[in-house]
């Protein structure tokens, strides 16, 4: 299957280790993958900011850009997968054609692993990992999209890995929120920490970039030894250790 790779701003610009983690999973899928190359953000800080001609502007660069084909769109995140599924209908609600096209594009855009799990039927990819994982359930991924399983199936085939699934419960990142209304993300993250170092984990993963990096940062402020990966790199990994 022939798909288009939206890779997101901050795997890009941050962790572009984790892009090429994503572009490995899904050519051992039998993926044949297009990177359109001008994609930008699709405008999800700037519409949580408040600021909507300015994310219609995003949006509108996005769905002219992953329009030029009908290749269905996969994207290793939660959070921009809701924000082009989503509200990209909310900001063109009053205006049927952009809205007439968001919903097209909408229909063929998926998130990394239920892409993996739903459509492609692959759940397996000879990972291996000897200890313990566990899984931290964005809020977008789960309540936005409704993904639930499909990490967890693709995690519980890692070969000598004890998976748990953390509480659903926020990091705290919440993009801007945590910018915002920094004293509340502080004391969730802390929930969410004080969660992760209980359940004797040796590595947290996600679906979303920006939640590792708030855990991530939080663990590495305490002086925890555990690690952040995204799914894309747990499933490419093989001990001894992360790519």
């Amino acid at each position: 299957m022939r798909i288009q790779l939206f890779i997101t701003c901050m795997i890009d610009s941050l962790f572009p280790q984790i892009g090429e983690a994503v572009f490995e999973v899904l050519s051992l899928a039998g993926a044949e993958i297009h990177f359109p190359a001008d994609q930008t953000c699709c405008g999800q800080p700037t519409y949580n900011a408040g600021y909507r001609d300015h994310a219609k502007h995003l949006a509108k660069r996005t769905i002219e850009i992953l329009t030029q084909s009908d290749d269905p769109v996969v994207i290793p995140s939660g959070s921009c997968a809701v924000m082009i599924r989503k509200e990209f209908l909310e900001l063109f609600r009053e205006d049927p054609p952009w809205r007439q096209r968001a919903q097209a594009l909408a229909s063929r855009t998926f998130e990394l692993s239920e892409f993996l799990v739903s459509v492609s039927g692959r759940t397996g990819f000879q990972a291996s990992f000897n200890g313990r994982i566990a899984y931290h359930p964005s809020c977008h991924l789960l309540r936005g999209l409704g993904v639930q399983s499909q990490p967890l199936d693709l995690l519980n085939k890692v070969e000598g890995a004890d998976v748990i699934s953390l509480s659903p419960e926020c990091c705290g990142f919440g993009g801007v929120f945590a910018i915002d209304h920094a004293e509340i993300s502080s004391e969730m993250m802390k929930r969410k920490l004080d969660a992760i170092e209980s359940s004797g984990a040796d590595v947290v993963t996600a679906a979303d970039v920006s939640c590792l990096m708030q855990i991530e940062g939080g663990l590495r402020r305490r002086g925890s030894p555990i690690r952040c990966a995204h799914i894309a790199q747990i499933l490419t990994m093989k001990e001894p250790g992360l790519r």
